[in-house]
């Protein structure tokens, strides 16, 4: 496997591609727009190597029988899927924030080696053949993959075929003997300036008639006529600043569009092509495992703010058990996600391709308590912490360094700790609770919504009826006729 030094020279031999505020930016480990991105992805790296955290990180490859990092895996037991959810949290105790480089990408490995079984089953196609043949590859170079689904879909009431514009969703505009052709976009996708390689996946599900749209494959991230743009965070007006003003210099998070201009993508990198019957399933198969993981990952940067929140009680010269209450609240909304993760990998099931996949229940549910039960958490956290942390009202580590007042800011930011110290507590907590350590828990992995529908899809009221009527000793089958719309 690579070390971080390894790593972050595979991303210099790329080709520069990705431009942030007009700017095209020629080194992605050095430019302030991306290099904590980078730096937080480079930490796997070194963490796999370190005895404490092997176990998680990696695992031995079904291909190849060599140890390789967990996120080039196919995951075959729901012991690996805990320990997915359990690198999820790890790398946000790590980094502070989303390495997001390389989950999506990992899901959307496991995603597809289930669907193209399934087609490949169906249909006598060679999809699967060609994934198993990649992945080894991946394996063996130890790359960093990003994953894309979400296309900007246009008018939502319309389906791809129906905009009045056909590139609204990533599509296939020509076949070739040798690949294919695929012009569009996928939008606000997370760790791209910190990945080698793209794998893309459909977004949604399809009609025939949308067959086109039926499109996945992987792609070098500097593939000929791809553009990405970096998009705009809330620590872009700080990406110049310097000492604690940027709390956590290991770890970052950026998202990207990513802007197909008739690329050219090699049939042995192609794993879904027109096969529209297949498109929801290999989304479904995608958003099992990603919304069982996140509540790891809520979990891991949670695990932080109490430790933040702590230490900026005893900087103001409190003992953190004045806030046990409100902490105890935040440790409950923690593993309540992380929890949650668990038993939805632990009650899957495995697939015939070998692949194993959580419960679809069990993962909606949880996407449903990540996009809430975080921003309880930074509520809290800010509470706990007072306004130093949450109004805006904390000079720039610029102003408390500067010769002639620098000394008088110190003297009047001291509590029951150094000024300076008290400032850098204060930072962190702005950059994980209000800044670009927040992670997308409303939206990541999709909507609270979209996960509500899922799960009224999954429960099963008859069921729930016939344990009443039992316990109730009813046999009367009572039934409500059906309104008209």
């Amino acid at each position: 496997m690579k070390t971080s030094k390894e790593y972050k020279e595979s991303l210099r031999k790329m080709e520069a591609n990705i431009y942030k505020f007009g700017e095209l930016i020629k080194d992605v480990t050095t430019h302030p727009a991306t290099k904590r991105t980078v730096e937080g992805h480079a930490q796997i790296f070194d963490a796999a190597r370190q005895p404490e955290h092997k176990d998680i990180l990696t695992t031995k490859s079904i291909l190849t029988g060599k140890q390789v990092v967990r996120y080039l895996s196919v995951m075959q037991n729901a012991d690996d899927m805990i320990a997915n959810t359990k690198m999820k949290r790890l790398m946000f105790n790590l980094t502070g924030t989303c390495t997001g480089g390389r989950c999506a990408g990992f899901n959307a490995i496991n995603a597809m080696w289930a669907t193209t079984h399934d087609i490949d089953k169906d249909g006598g196609t060679g999809y699967h053949k060609r994934l198993r043949a990649w992945l080894k590859d991946a394996q063996e170079r130890d790359i960093t993959i990003s994953g894309a689904l979400t296309d900007p879909k246009g008018d939502r009431s319309k389906s791809p075929t129906q905009q009045q514009d056909p590139d609204m969703s990533l599509h296939v505009v020509e076949k070739r003997k040798d690949g294919i052709v695929v012009r569009g976009a996928k939008v606000m996708i997370c760790g791209v300036a910190a990945a080698n390689e793209l794998f893309i996946m459909p977004g949604t599900g399809y009609k025939e008639s949308d067959k086109d749209y039926a499109v996945s494959f992987v792609i070098p991230r500097d593939i000929k006529n791809l553009t990405i743009v970096e998009t705009r965070r809330p620590s872009d007006t700080r990406e110049q600043e310097e000492g604690f003003d940027v709390p956590v210099d290991i770890g970052g998070i950026t998202q990207a569009y990513l802007l197909f201009e008739d690329v050219f993508i090699p049939n042995e990198r192609v794993f879904m092509c027109g096969e529209y019957e297949y498109a929801v399933r290999a989304v479904m198969n995608f958003i099992a495992p990603y919304r069982a993981a996140i509540g790891g990952c809520v979990a891991g940067q949670g695990d932080v703010m109490i430790g933040a929140v702590a230490l900026m009680a005893r900087a103001n010269g409190l003992s953190e058990k004045v806030f046990r209450q409100k902490i105890t609240q935040m440790i409950i909304n923690n593993e309540t996600t992380f929890g949650m993760g668990i038993a939805a990998s632990a009650l899957g099931y495995k697939h015939p391709s070998g692949v194993w996949i959580p419960n679809q229940l069990l993962s909606n549910v949880n996407k449903v308590h990540v996009a809430t039960l975080p921003y309880e958490t930074k509520r809290i956290t800010q509470d706990i912490a007072g306004g130093i942390a949450e109004t805006g009202c904390l000079p720039s580590y610029q102003d408390i360094n500067d010769p002639r007042y620098g000394k008088l800011l110190k003297k009047y930011l001291k509590a029951n700790c150094d000024g300076e110290t008290r400032a850098k507590i204060a930072r962190l907590i702005e950059w994980l609770t209000i800044g670009a350590g927040v992670p997308g828990c409303m939206h990541g992995g999709g909507s609270p919504d979209g996960a509500k529908l899922m799960i009224n899809a999954k429960a099963d009221i008859n069921h729930y009826i016939d344990l009443a009527k039992r316990l109730a000793n009813i046999t009367e089958d009572i039934q409500v006729e059906q309104k008209k719309k």
